[in-house]
């Protein structure tokens, strides 16, 4: 499926091509939530890197999380590259050189109308304050972590790959 996405401001567009478009996984980490969830959390889909074509790419810029480690409290950057506008601040993509093939552009920059998904996953839960309510419907399912089912494992699991 061809997916397309904008900022706000109109000064970045991107295109990609993405076998996974159903903006399933809701993630509550601080990262997520800080820099993308409007909702309080972000979803990202699965696109394939070499089809990224982006107008704007001067108003890209690339932020690199710091995280602290829960267990022994060391601070690490992040290899993963959040790609957002200078402009206007709109989140864009997640890309990460531990997957290099894969692009995780969020489901708030998509302009195409996106497939609904037949159920939700609500991961890093452990860092969702307290002040937002958890609107799981009975078929998702809930995890303090991350799942150990991948984006492509997911959509095949319920036959919803794209060709």
């Amino acid at each position: 499926m061809l997916l397309e996405g904008s900022c706000h401001c109109g000064a970045v567009s991107f295109r990609l091509r993405s076998a996974h478009p159903y903006s399933f996984n809701l993630c509550y980490c601080s990262i997520c939530r800080k820099t993308a969830g409007g909702g309080g959390y972000a979803i990202n889909l699965g696109g394939d890197a070499d089809t990224l074509e982006v107008n704007g790419r001067d108003h890209v810029r690339i932020y690199q999380a710091k995280i602290r480690d829960r267990e022994t409290n060391i601070v690490r950057e992040s290899p993963a590259q959040r790609s957002f506008c200078s402009v206007c601040a709109s989140v864009l993509w997640v890309w990460d050189p531990r997957w290099p093939e894969l692009i995780h552009p969020f489901a708030s920059a998509i302009d195409t109308e996106l497939p609904r998904p037949p159920e939700r996953t609500h991961l890093m839960l452990h860092a969702k304050p307290s002040w937002m309510a958890l609107r799981a419907d009975p078929k998702d399912k809930t995890f303090a972590d991350y799942p150990e089912e991948s984006i492509a494992d997911w959509h095949e699991r319920l036959g919803l790959v794209q060709k």
